[in-house]
């Protein structure tokens, strides 16, 4: 074994024995230090001697021929090879081991330096390296405000006096080891002053990038990057380069320039301050695409949001000053037109070709002012472009999300987002993270924003390294997202540059920040703009001329001039607003078929069987077998389908039919209640197995995905509806552990899933199953129908049900509470058999998963023809007494009934219960509401027929100020107009008084309470 690969080898395995590793570790002091060792370790206070080391850091070499090597040096020096000899001696003089090994591998190297002199010489910093490795963090000294105003003075935790140093120190010598024959220090001689080393390393880290890199606990990470920061010279772009970044920073400052020209009182949030994030981001997707990608997907804010559409998704120059002019598509000819949005909220997606000569796909998520809302949803859209792209390795597709410094750290969705950077069924090979920090969020000072010193430190707990720029150098700026997109592409994590800049205006360009950062303003008034610091820079160093410049100004001005006169007749074409996934399905002003959702009963039992088969010799827990052993018999027997398996069929059936299909949320793979068993574990080795991952031969891996999420509501439902958003063919679900967790997910609720579609124009399928106290009012109090206007319905279509697809198209999202195991599946189906995409929300119950009487027969799923006058199989808006046949669109009047009772949810079975009991099975009857939204005026009118001289009552268990009864009062109402029924001041309710919490928490006083509201509901 040579030499220096046993000292390499022995200076691991004594540093091995280190018991803790610093979060400063893995720097460039480290090479001076033991670049062997594992930096900044804690040693043990009891290290073992050298000579008592197990032989496993020597090939072929035992301890106890190490222990006769040493007692044979100690009888006799000359009885061993010098090279022993040497190194026994340097022991016994005090040198480290370690130093030892670097100094004999450096002189096998070519060092002229004896290495028992170099070693003794390193030794001398041995003792202090734990103190000196300290000094290493450089970004707080790096010059990163181009305001100058940060004034904070040097940490004392990197002033050398902290740790015993003092001036005389400075000409003291250390030995460098490989650390210099690396190059980071010129002329590749291994032994340096502290003065030389402590000047390179500023040279190095506190120029205007700080590179915050030695939280990273990961060696390998570090030393790639360290590598790339510390090179023999400063990294210099050629002259080639540097008129490439100016033409980008030329559009990016005359584009903000022209429009505060033009639309002088227009908000447009513009990036004056930040002009450098155009040239940056330019790069890293250039140097992205180098490097294979092929698609990447871009959410931002407000801020910058029009110049980047401009000027690096390359949306159409003309079309964006139509939009500042209010010019707005013309609807008809099949074309959606919905209510719009602000122009810095829309997104757009273009193939652009990069300085490679590949092309990219880039597209900027549509978005609210919602600030990080976004940032899930483009995880979960860039998640299934992988899945789609059959991008395993996550090279081809990538995410870039652009955030400000008072969301970053202020906003609590930027933790959920970046937690799932790294779990199998959410992660993404990394997200680069882009902040544009202008140092004051709207008003607030950074010091009252948050309570770190950067912004950024959230991601630390990622361990993701943090690039922070002096957003006044455009070269810097450049070179930092260059290096992020390397990154992000060597090692598939998240990453984040943090480009400290300002903002030249307020807020808004009509805002005034003087009313609260008088001193911030001063200083910006004062200061050019970094395109004009640019321009002197590159005549200084003689590579443009006065002449260049203006030729440049020419060109760039006289384009945007005439894009200014070509909006003038600009005229939007139709949108392209779903994408080529998206192809062929309907506007809502394109009328949809309504079809049928059974499937053959062949395909069912084949489906059924699969999904109770486990693997021979799996061994299944007692209870979970029971419940499989119980769902093949349901199979077999075609009886009694309850709720858990009712969704399995639903999803095999869709799966086999080419379907993708994907459920997450918190505990879903069991299921909250112990319901659904998705993913079996054996009880022997642990291993485990998803059944409905191999429905049919050849189903492709990741065609179901169930999944565990993190403890998030609002990050994860964000990122399954951005994944809902790729591709049309897929049942995309979230479930909330239980209803009110839903509530933590609200602003996906409020500011995407109701009203994407009429805002960007862009339809979504998900779905989003809840349990118990899911605050339906909330849900419904959104749905954009009117309560006044029944729509109209063709009769003659009845058995065609073609005359329901404009009422269902029209409205923003559906809200269904089923009652029946076959309903829920026809239910989920339906999502998929359209022509259309529409958000549902599901009211999932807990107390119907076992109700004995809430199961189904195998026939309510078999597919039914439509050949002799009986509706196909499908999804049921409302189910009718069951004294009556659903099936046919007239049933007979029923004179005698007294009370019609309509209803929803579970509370039918109480209800049915409480009517036994009393006796009015003939005088009360119940109908179900299994659609809320859209409201079935038609069928509610039908029942109003059929019971012509009941009166109405509306029963719920919630609170009177929650659940549907508001939402279904005047609907009802409207109906009973009609239908020219006497209209009530008031609906007539049964259920619990209004409260502010949804149940009390005593179950004695809950049960009063329900029987009171059955009573009342059921008897008369």
């Amino acid at each position: 074994m040579a030499l220096s690969g046993f000292y390499r080898k022995l200076a691991t395995q004594v540093t091995g024995r280190l018991r803790y590793v610093s979060p400063l570790c893995l720097t460039a002091t480290e090479k001076v230090l033991h670049t062997s060792a594992v930096a900044g370790a804690i040693p043990d206070p009891k290290p073992v001697p050298l000579p008592k080391l197990k032989d496993s850091f020597l090939d072929g070499t035992s301890s106890t021929y190490l222990e006769e090597l040493e007692e044979r040096y100690r009888a006799d020096p000359s009885s061993v090879d010098k090279t022993w000899a040497s190194f026994f001696n340097s022991l016994e003089q005090g040198v480290a081991p370690e130093a030892v090994a670097e100094a004999y591998h450096a002189y096998e190297q070519g060092s002229k330096v004896s290495p028992l002199s170099a070693a003794a010489v390193s030794n001398q910093t041995i003792q202090e390296s734990q103190r000196l490795l300290l000094l290493v963090n450089g970004h707080f000294m790096a010059n990163l405000d181009p305001l100058g105003l940060d004034k904070r003075p040097m940490p004392i935790e990197l002033d050398p006096a902290l740790y015993g140093f003092s001036d005389k120190d400075l000409d003291r010598e250390f030995f460098l080891g490989t650390w210099n024959m690396k190059g980071f220090l010129s002329e590749e001689r291994p032994i340096r002053t502290l003065r030389e080393v402590l000047q390179r390393l500023r040279e190095a880290y506190c120029g205007t990038i700080g590179y915050e890199y030695m939280h990273i606990p990961d060696r390998e990470h570090c030393n790639w990057l360290r590598d790339r920061i510390e090179t023999a010279e400063e990294f210099k772009y050629t002259p080639e380069r540097k008129l490439q970044i100016l033409d980008r920073l030329a559009w990016s400052e005359m584009f903000e320039s022209f429009l505060a020209n033009k639309f002088a009182a227009a908000k447009r949030f513009g990036l004056e301050g930040c002009e450098t994030l155009i040239p940056g981001m330019k790069a890293l997707i250039d140097r992205s695409t180098e490097q294979g990608v092929e698609s990447i997907v871009m959410g931002m804010p407000h801020r910058g949001r029009l110049n980047v559409l401009a000027n690096v998704v390359r949306k159409p120059l003309r079309q964006i000053f139509s939009e500042f002019a209010g010019v707005t598509p013309e609807s008809g000819g099949g074309e959606w037109s919905g209510t719009g949005d602000v122009k810095y909220h829309l997104g757009t997606s273009y193939d652009r070709p990069t300085t490679s000569g590949k092309r990219v796909h880039l597209s900027l998520l549509a978005n609210p002012s919602h600030l990080e809302a976004v940032d899930p949803v483009l995880v979960g859209k860039v998640r299934a472009k992988q899945y789609y792209s059959d991008d395993a390795s996550r090279d081809r597709n990538m995410g870039i999300l652009l955030h400000g410094d008072g969301s970053f750290s202020g906003q609590g969705v930027v933790y959920e987002t970046l937690d799932m950077s790294a779990l199998p069924d959410y992660t993404v090979g990394g997200v680069i993270h882009i902040v544009v920090n202008n140092q004051v969020a709207f008003t607030t000072d950074p010091r009252k924003s948050r309570s770190s010193p950067y912004c950024t430190d959230v991601a630390k707990s990622l361990n993701a390294p943090i690039l922070h720029v002096n957003g006044d150098d455009v070269e810097a700026v450049t070179r930092a997202c260059e290096l992020a997109g390397e990154w992000r592409q060597r090692w598939k994590s998240d990453v984040v540059v943090d480009i400290v800049c300002y903002r030249r205006y307020g807020h808004n360009e009509i805002d005034e920040p003087s009313f609260t950062q008088p001193l911030m303003y001063k200083k910006i008034k004062k200061l050019e703009n970094v395109y004009k610091i640019y321009q002197k820079q590159l005549l200084e160093e003689g590579i443009v001329k006065q002449e260049d410049l203006k030729q440049l100004q020419d060109h760039v001005s006289g384009i945007m001039g005439a894009e200014f006169e070509a909006a003038r007749t600009y005229k939007p074409e139709a949108k392209d607003w779903l994408s080529s996934y998206w192809s062929g399905y309907n506007s809502p002003s394109q009328m949809s078929r309504i079809r049928n959702t059974g499937m053959p009963l062949g395909v069912l039992k084949e489906v059924g069987y699969a999904l109770t088969n486990v693997p021979e010799g799996f061994t299944l827990h007692k209870g979970v077998k029971r419940v499989y052993e119980q769902r093949r018999q349901m199979i077999d027997t075609g009886e009694g389908i309850d709720w858990g398996t009712a969704e399995a069929l639903a999803f095999g059936t869709l799966l086999s039919e080419g379907n993708h299909v994907r459920l997450s949320g918190q505990d879903v793979e069991r299921g909250t209640f112990s319901h659904r068993h998705a993913v079996v574990h054996d009880q022997v080795t642990g291993e485990s197995f998803t059944p409905l991952s191999h429905v049919f031969s050849g189903q492709k891996p990741g065609q179901f995905t169930v999944s565990n999420s993190s403890l998030s509501e609002f990050g994860i439902l964000g990122f399954e509806l951005g994944y809902a958003l790729e591709n049309p063919n897929s049942l995309v679900l979230w479930e909330a552990q239980f209803g009110d967790f839903a509530n933590g997910a609200q602003v996906i609720f409020d500011q995407f899933m109701s009203s994407g579609e009429t805002k960007w124009l862009r339809q979504n399928g998900l779905t989003g199953p809840e349990h118990s106290s899911a605050r339906l009012e909330r849900y419904l109090q959104m749905v954009d129908e009117n309560p006044y206007e029944v729509p109209k319905v063709d009769e003659s279509k009845w058995f065609s049900g073609g005359h329901l697809g404009g009422q269902i198209q029209k409205i923003n999202w559906q809200i269904a509470n089923c009652t029946t195991p076959a309903n829920y599946f026809h239910l989920l189906r339906r999502q998929i058999h359209r022509q259309f995409r529409k958000p549902l929300i599901v009211m999932s119950p807990k107390n119907l998963l076992r109700h004995p009487q809430a199961k189904s027969g195998l026939w309510e799923f078999d597919e039914i023809p439509d050949d002799k006058g009986i509706q196909g199989v499908r999804f049921k808006r409302l189910i009718m007494d069951e004294s009556a046949s659903d099936r046919h669109p007239h049933p007979p009047k029923e004179e005698g009934f007294k009370r019609l009772v309509f209803c929803s949810g579970k509370l039918y079975y109480e209800l049915k219960a409480g009517r036994e009991k009393a006796g009015t099975e003939k005088e009360v009857a119940l109908v179900r509401l299994e659609q809320l939204a859209p409201f079935p005026f038609d069928l509610v009118m039908r029942e109003l027929r059929r019971y012509p001289n009941a009166e109405i009552l509306w029963a719920q268990e919630e609170p009177m100020n929650m659940g549907a009864y508001f939402h279904v009062a005047q609907r009802i109402k409207t109906c009973m107009s009609e239908e020219n029924r006497p209209i009530p001041m008031q609906l007539q309710y049964a259920g619990r008084p209004p409260c502010a919490s949804t149940a009390t928490g005593f179950g004695k006083v809950h049960a009063q309470e329900q029987a009171a509201l059955v009573q009342a509901a059921v008897e008369v």
